[in-house]
């Protein structure tokens, strides 16, 4: 078993480095790498040399576009000016574990734990908010039904609650009706 490091490991927050791409909660190559305590190009070298432990759902490469918003943040230069070359790979929860499986160094192992927890810790917040939603919409749902009824009673207690038109009275006594077409004298 490796010896523990001496130096105090400094644990920056993970969840601002996870992304979603394709569907998939993942992180770049560059963080994990960066987490790890190793060089990125080492990183990836370790991912290569142990490519049947990281099949297509643990590890995918970026496409130009997917890689386009991300190149201030990754530190992707230019073609020729160097620095990166590569279009970066992002690795989902269990690629993340596997990395840190290849790589064998303490770090890596100390901050495997680390950096599943951070994927865990998002899971349960999706899943929160995914409740929340469906609640959301179950209490949406009951009130149309309720909205339908309420309006449905006021039609109902409208005409009720309205002062009655006061009814057309009979004139009382003894009236004759003058007709404009008998002639007047």
């Amino acid at each position: 078993m490796p010896k523990a490091s001496k130096e105090p490991i400094v644990l920056e927050p993970v969840d601002p480095l996870l992304r979603e791409i394709r569907g998939e909660r993942v992180i770049l190559d560059s963080d994990l790498a960066r987490i790890y305590g190793v060089a990125t190009f080492r990183f990836n070298e370790a991912v290569k040399r142990n490519l049947s432990r990281f099949p297509a759902d643990f590890r995918l490469q970026l496409t130009l576009e997917e890689a386009g918003p991300l190149t201030s943040q990754i530190a992707m230069s230019k073609p020729g000016r160097g620095g990166r070359r590569t279009l970066p790979y992002a690795f989902t929860e269990h690629g993340a574990i596997m990395a840190a499986n290849v790589l064998n160094s303490p770090r890596a192992v100390e901050m495997s734990i680390y950096v599943i927890r951070a994927f865990v810790k998002i899971r349960s917040a999706l899943a929160g908010q995914q409740d929340m939603v469906k609640r959301l919409a179950e209490i949406g749902k009951t009130l149309l039904g309720h909205d339908t009824a309420l309006r449905d009673l006021y039609n109902k207690l409208r005409p009720l609650l309205l002062p009655a038109p006061e009814p057309k009275r009979r004139e009382m006594g003894f009236h004759t009706k003058t007709d404009d077409k008998a002639g007047s004298p």
